[in-house]
């Protein structure tokens, strides 16, 4: 190799020796820096009390990152087995993240990684693992892929809003400040939540005893502080408690200071926000351990041991070893201290002998998933996982079933209810809390025994016998009927037996808290509404005490002193009685919107093809048998002349009732559902193949809606029946068809009876003229028929078109389906006596709007008496509750189009009336926008709302002057002639009433006297013709008029060419109000009559008025002024604009100052474009033709 090559390479060399020596310095750099952090996170660790040994939870793992040299890698303590259990997965999946990242040698690749977290597995979570490695999956191929699938397995994810939701509802219970802070901080870094709000819950949180000494102390203005300051009041409070004990003496002293040192939480809790513990100043007491002699507890005090464990260094209230108390280490205590009671599980004709636990501290009431397998019971799934937590916080198990109902006897108390279901405990049935509140019953907890129900059992109790046993019956036992029996005649005689379902009276009554309880959350940051408060007269006064005392008697309301107030008041309803309504608007709108989807018909069409029997039930007072969510009651507060309440139940007008109520029933009959019921909201369709299986099925629905406190209306029901009309179908035996209803607007069209009537029709049917082939031709009799030149006579053609249109209009391709996946539009009017509606969408083929339904009908008495904003109104809320199964539930919001403007605003209206307040509230239901459409283009639903307008009466002319004004009637001479020619002679049919048929011999005497008489000047063909119209009639009047003025000779000989000259068009602005926008011009150099040989000729744009006033000569502006106000400021008042030539007299300054003192302006028109004032030029010209034919006979043919 020569010199040259030799030196390149050795610098090239040299070049690579110095970048490895910059990258061997940089990661020693980073190798120190990483050991810095990681002694400060240890710090932090050790300073912090009560932290998760294993490190923060971290919402996802942290990918692996260049790491320090071998040599600088810090040595940690293997991760704990994780063997599945829920809520420590986050974790585990941390700690094998701080793994990789400090031992990067160690873990070169993903499947590295991913071996070593499976050898720290256990339990289920590595037999899982191991199964997935075995098959070589691709999970074990990506660690990222790895742990999500590791956390969707074993780690039900919550989301923001669970936490968010936890956190309004976490309390301190028998924690210390610094667990209860500890458990907060938790939740609150998931919510998503700013300090702000953090704060006031926090606050909200604290046990009554801390809340009671901040409560008179400055508070600090920040989170942290506050927290602060309450573990040092809880401190103080400790204090103050151990120097209070040890300054007294005795056994009493003693005692009452360890039970307020000695506080745990609840044994377990299966509720959907399990870290919450109540709020209460009485805790458990501790079960399986011996009270303290007094000497030991001195003695404790005096070394500052713990009272519960003996050790130093912490106080009871932190004691781990107390915060690691298990439920099977509670369970296992001595029976006698239990409330165990004897139990007999009877299916089948076979009974099994167990032990029911009666047990406060169970937020839902247990079974074992053994015992219900082996009892053959069906579980049904729950919506939602509950997780169970015990005294550590940790998750137990998740219950996900819960059993189908059961009837539960015990002793002479016999009720319906169901277990949730669970696994891995000695206790095979647990009766809950939610038990004992529903009940309240009074234990003896020596013996475990009931001695005396609540006085709300007394519909529970049985005649049998008193016994000691807890008997559980799968077979349903119906409860003791109500004080009203159902009436029962309209139902078959096979659910008699049922006859609970249908009480009117249980359905008043206040139903038990339930899982699906309506929530209202909501929108972070939003301000409490307070509505207005309505007054109300006697009559509505009455009405109003009736309803608060029967809601709180029944129980459905209660009084409140929330900040929230909607405003109450009443509408009236068709037979006169009173409707309450409440004002929910404002609620509405800062609530969380519940998105849960209403179910589609056309979802269950394929099971429908096979059914010919089928039963529609109709649910009774549907809303009020669910719960107001607890906690939640406040937001409902109305306000009424008598007093402030809120509702326990969910009452009518929340946005959020229809998804609340839709998921209740879904889960209700989730098993039922596509197998043979179907249901929407309150409205149920149940269908089978044959009669008996239809029976049993309708007996299972009716059994599991009395077993859930659901209950029928008989009256709207319908029972074995092979034909059912059902959300706008008519279902039948292998058939589902469009209800007929929805186009009888259209098939049902009166035949028209008038020409307006026929043209209603046709504009109607121009709308879809489009979508008919041969449109042109099949209308072409019905156009016939609306030229006022011929009779209205309608004829057989007529009727054959206008059936065949009717027919067209009503099916496809015109009439589409309604497909809910796409944008709904609905087109509103009403007239005075009716409103009519179109349901169109829009089609994804040709991109026209289809129509899908057709709504028309008569407006009411009363309705006709609305203003014309509330008929429209009307028209929208007919239209909502007509197509309210495809609306309600339509997946994006659709339009509304109405020719009246104002009701764009009626969502937003601050101030309604009571019926607009009432129909507002059903709007709410709704996702929609309100649009304003012309009425020129509005014209579909306008037809169908004049179909009901009455035929238009001839009404007899009137006079306008009375008859004390008539000096003489006018008559012709003309007239008497053509009376006489009349006499003797048939008239034709169709001469109109109040005219004279003038026979072939005088026509042209009647054309010349209409044309050549000194009022009329030899006037044009059209005003020719109205003149003899008026008294004259016969056939083909207007050729003959329209030959006669063109041959006449003195028409020819005066009259100018009226052709219109060539040139911009230069429009006036249009007039407002007659006499407001004014034109005038003199016509002069006239011959003498009377002295006056000029006229000023004034022309009004708005009517075409004119007036001719003779003057005797041109007069000055002054002059003209004056003429103004006389004549026309006189009688018709000040004008706001003037049009006039470039005459002397409207250039002057007078004229000027005239026109703007009297507030007009002045409009001159240019020199040489007259035709600016072509009105009154015309007029001129009119007046100078008419004037010459009436003085040219006197003066000769020639002049």
């Amino acid at each position: 190799m020569d010199s040259a090559g030799s030196s390149g390479l050795t610098s090239i060399l040299q070049r690579l020796k110095a970048r490895l020596s910059q990258q061997e310095d940089f990661q020693k750099a980073l190798a120190s820096h990483m050991v810095q952090v990681s002694t400060q996170v240890q710090d932090l660790r050790s300073c912090s009390p009560g932290t998760n040994p294993h490190g923060p939870s971290a919402s996802s793992p942290v990918p692996p990152t260049s790491t320090p040299a071998r040599s600088q890698e810090i040595k940690l303590a293997p991760p704990d087995r994780y063997s599945g259990e829920p809520g420590l997965c986050k974790p585990f999946l941390t700690d094998c993240s701080i793994h990789y990242e400090h031992s990067p040698h160690a873990f070169v690749s993903d499947r590295a990684r991913i071996a070593f977290m499976i050898s720290h597995l256990a339990g289920r979570a590595r037999v899982w693992a191991m199964a997935e490695w075995a098959r070589d999956s691709p999970l074990c191929s990506s660690l990222i892929a790895f742990q999500e699938a590791l956390k969707n397995t074993f780690d039900p994810v919550s989301t923001g809003r669970d936490k968010a939701r936890e956190l309004t509802v976490i309390r301190q219970g028998g924690d210390s400040v610094c667990d209860y802070a500890i458990r907060f901080r938790t939740l609150a870094a998931e919510s998503g939540w700013n300090s702000v709000a953090l704060y006031d819950v926090f606050m909200k949180g604290l046990a009554p005893r801390i809340q009671e000494q901040l409560v008179p102390l400055d508070l600090p203005q920040n989170l942290d502080s506050l927290i602060a300051l309450a573990i040092r009041t809880e401190n103080r409070l400790h204090d103050l408690v151990t120097r209070r004990s040890s300054g007294s003496s005795g056994g009493g002293s003693s005692r009452r200071a360890e039970s307020t040192e000695r506080r745990n939480p609840r044994r377990f809790s299966a509720d959907p926000h399990p870290s919450v513990a109540a709020d209460s100043g009485e805790e458990p007491m501790q079960v399986g351990r011996t009270r303290l002699s007094a000497e030991e507890r001195q003695r404790r005090l005096q070394e500052g041991r713990c009272f519960y464990c003996g050790e130093l260094g912490h106080p009871v209230f932190s004691c781990p070893v107390k915060r690691a108390a298990t439920v099977s280490q509670i369970s296992a205590m001595d029976g006698r201290t239990r409330s165990l009671t004897s139990v007999m599980v009877t299916h089948h004709g076979s009974s099994t002998a167990l032990v029911a636990l009666i047990d406060s501290g169970a937020d839902v009431s247990l079974m074992d998933w053994k015992l219900a397998v082996g009892l053959g019971l069906k579980p049904r799934p729950l919506d939602r996982p509950i997780q169970a937590r015990g005294l550590h916080g940790r998750g137990l198990f998740n219950i996900t079933h819960v059993s189908e109902p059961l009837t539960l006897s015990i002793g002479n108390h016999t009720e319906i209810t169901s277990f949730h279901l669970f696994e891995g405990s000695s206790r095979k049935l647990v009766l809950g809390f939610p038990w004992l509140c529903e009940h309240n019953p009074r234990v003896d907890w020596t013996t475990g025994k009931i001695q005396e129900w609540g006085p709300g059992c007394d519909g529970h109790r049985s005649s049998r016998s008193a016994g000691k046993q807890t008997i559980i019956n799968p077979v349903p036992v119906c409860p003791a009927p109500g004080p009203e029996a159902p009436d029962l005649s309209s139902i078959p005689s096979c659910y008699h037996h049922l006859s609970e379902v249908f009480n009117k009276s249980r359905a008043l009554s206040l139903p038990p808290h339930r899982p699906y309880d309506c929530t209202i959350d909501l929108v972070p940051g939003s301000t409490i509404p307070k509505g207005r408060l309505y007054s109300i007269s006697a009559a509505e006064r009455q009405a109003l005490n009736k309803y608060i005392d029967e809601s709180l008697a029944a129980g459905l309301i209660r009084p409140s002193s929330s900040a929230a107030g909607a405003g109450f008041f009443f509408v009236g309803k068709k037979d006169g009685s009173l409707r309450p309504c409440i004002d929910y608007s404002a609620l509405n709108n800062i609530t969380v919107k519940n998105r849960y989807p209403l179910p589609l018909m056309s979802s269950v069409f394929d099971q429908l093809q096979q059914a010919k029997v089928f039963t529609k039930l109709d649910l009774r007072n549907a809303y009020h048998l669910v719960r107001i969510r607890e906690g939640d009651e406040w937001k409902t507060g109305f306000n009424t002349p008598r007093g402030h309440y809120e509702y326990l139940v969910m009452p009518f007008g929340l946005t959020n009732a229809p998804a609340v109520f839709q998921a209740m029933i879904n889960d209700v009959l989730r098993d039922f559902l596509d197998h043979f019921v179907y249901v929407y909201l309150d409205d149920i369709l149940i269908y089978s193949p044959d009669l008996d299986s239809h029976v049993s099925h309708v007996s299972a629905v009716l059994q599991r809606l009395l077993d859930n406190h659901l209950y029928v209306k008989a009256e709207k029901s319908e029972f074995h029946v092979s034909t059912v009309t059902f959300l706008g179908f008519v279902v039948s035996a292998g058939a589902v068809k469009m209800d007929p209803a929805k186009v009888s607007a259209v098939r049902d069209w009166p035949t028209p009876d008038s020409r307006k009537k026929l043209q209603q029709f046709l504009g109607f049917a121009n709308f879809y003229r489009r979508f008919i082939r041969g449109f042109s031709s099949i209308a072409a009799p019905l156009h016939a028929l609306t030229s006022p030149r011929e009779q209205y006579r309608w004829t057989p053609a007529a009727e054959t078109a206008f059936r065949t249109l009717k027919g067209l209009f009503t099916s496809a391709p015109l009439l589409t389906m309604p497909d809910p996946h796409r944008q709904f539009i609905v087109e509103v009017d009403a007239s005075n006596d009716g409103l009519g509606a179109v349901l169109s969408q829009r089609s994804e083929l040709d991109g026209k709007v289809h129509p899908c339904a057709f709504l028309s009908r008569r407006l009411s008495q009363a309705e006709r008496n609305y203003d014309i904003g509330n008929r429209e109104l009307l028209a929208v809320k007919v239209a909502l509750e007509e197509w309210r199964h495809w609306l309600e539930g339509a997946e994006h919001p659709f339009i509304v189009w109405t020719d009246h403007r104002n009701l764009e605003y009626i969502r937003t209206a601050k101030r309604l009336n009571a019926r607009q307040a009432r129909w507002r509230l059903f709007f709410d239901r709704f996702s929609f926008s309100l649009s304003y459409r012309p009425g020129s283009r509005n014209v579909k639903p306008d037809a169908l709302s004049r179909q009901f307008d009455p035929a238009p009466v001839a009404k007899e002319p009137e006079p306008i002057l009375p008859l004390t004004c008539v000096v003489g009637a006018v008559s012709w001479q003309i007239e008497s002639e053509v009376m006489q020619a009349n006499s003797g002679v048939q008239i034709p049919s169709g001469c109109p009433r109040n005219r004279l048929f003038v026979p072939p011999t005088l026509r042209s005497r009647v054309i010349h006297w209409a044309h050549t008489s000194l009022l009329s000047c030899h006037p044009g063909v059209r005003r020719t013709m109205h003149a003899i119209s008026r008294r004259f009639w016969w056939p083909r009047m207007e050729p003959e008029v329209r030959e006669y003025v063109a041959a006449c000779s003195v028409c020819a000989r005066n009259k100018s060419s009226t052709s219109r000259r060539m040139g911009l068009l230069q429009p006036l602005p249009v007039p407002s109000r007659p006499w407001a926008d004014i034109s005038m011009d003199f016509v002069t150099g006239l011959p003498v009559s009377r002295g006056h040989t000029t006229v000023l000729t004034v022309v009004d744009r708005f009517s075409k008025m004119v007036r001719f006033i003779a003057l005797p000569r041109l007069p000055s502006a002054k002059g003209t002024a004056e003429i103004v106000m006389n004549q026309i400021v006189r009688y018709h008042g000040f004008p706001k604009d003037i049009v006039s030539d470039r005459g002397p007299q409207f250039v002057s300054r007078f004229w000027k100052e005239f026109c703007r003192l009297i507030g007009a302006t002045v409009s001159l028109t240019s020199g040489y474009h007259p035709e600016s004032n072509g009105q009154t030029e015309r007029l001129n010209q009119q007046l100078e033709t008419g004037l010459r034919c009436l003085v040219s006979p006197l003066h000769g043919a020639g002049t």
